[in-house]
């Protein structure tokens, strides 16, 4: 028994020792995800100071960084920034509009995220669309889209590791107050989600429109470059996994194979 109770100890420690960071890993990645491409304690780096006005030519920015934007009311601005995988990508828009006195009624405001290949992300959090009062100068609006994954089927549309068009513009507004002057700060935050919504596979290259070089990919690149695409945390939990199997079964064996042949039994026998 002493043998025994020296193999599930054994067990035990192991097994602590392997899933410890693991599951501290994996209760991260669902409780309190760590900022990724955010800046933290400082204010974030300048970004573009202009926006584009089509698909073609969105100003781009990096994660963690503030892109800003005078315009005129019924303008569409886009801008465009990298996600990788794992990402969960939250894109926020602060409108500030002309004082009450200069404006006829309410407006409408409304962002809208695309991927690269041009396809409409939907949001799962945030409002993405607000109707501000006439008393109102400034509209907040957030988009927090589904986790980044390194491959998924054409049929799916699940978001993949490339470039994310950021689109502003108004919805509705009373015709008085079209082409009034208004300012806009965009900015994009992402939250590692790690392996929980890992995939087998990965994309050849990321999805960036118009890049026909590497050199072009690594310029619409995160902060610490694309990531490989094929490492995550669940590869922890298979090896914590196969190694916790491997001492069950000695345990079994040691606890079932008995004590051998009793001393009292004659040897001939």
């Amino acid at each position: 028994m002493r043998t025994v109770r020296t193999m599930l100890a054994a067990a035990a420690l192991a097994g602590a020792a392997l899933l410890g960071p693991a599951a501290a890993a994996g209760l991260a990645d669902s409780a309190t995800p760590t900022p990724s491409g955010s800046a933290s304690g400082a204010a974030s780096e300048a970004g573009p100071t202009e926006a584009g006005t089509s698909f073609r030519t969105a100003a781009f920015f990096k994660q963690g960084r503030q892109a800003t934007a005078q315009a005129s009311t019924g303008d569409y601005l886009y801008w465009v920034f990298p996600a990788d995988t794992g990402q969960r990508p939250t894109v926020t828009a602060s409108v500030t509009l002309p004082d009450a006195a200069l404006r006829h009624g309410s407006s409408a405001w409304r962002i809208d995220v695309y991927d690269g290949l041009r396809r409409r992300q939907p949001c799962v959090y945030g409002k993405q669309a607000r109707l501000a009062a006439k008393e109102v100068t400034t509209v907040e609006l957030a988009c927090t889209l589904r986790p980044v994954r390194a491959a998924a089927d054409a049929w799916s549309n699940d978001p993949l590791p490339g470039s994310y068009f950021v689109r502003l513009t108004v919805t509705g507004l009373p015709e008085e107050d079209s082409g009034q002057p208004f300012s806009a700060r965009i900015g994009a935050t992402s939250r590692d989600m790690g392996g929980a919504y890992a995939t087998d596979g990965a994309l050849a290259v990321p999805l960036v429109p118009g890049a026909t070089t590497p050199e072009t990919v690594e310029a619409r690149a995160p902060e610490d470059g694309w990531s490989s695409g094929w490492w995550s945390d669940r590869w922890l939990w298979t090896a914590a996994g196969g190694v916790l199997a491997a001492l069950a079964g000695v345990g079994g064996y040691v606890l079932t194979r008995g004590a051998g042949r009793p001393s009292r039994v004659p040897p001939a026998v």
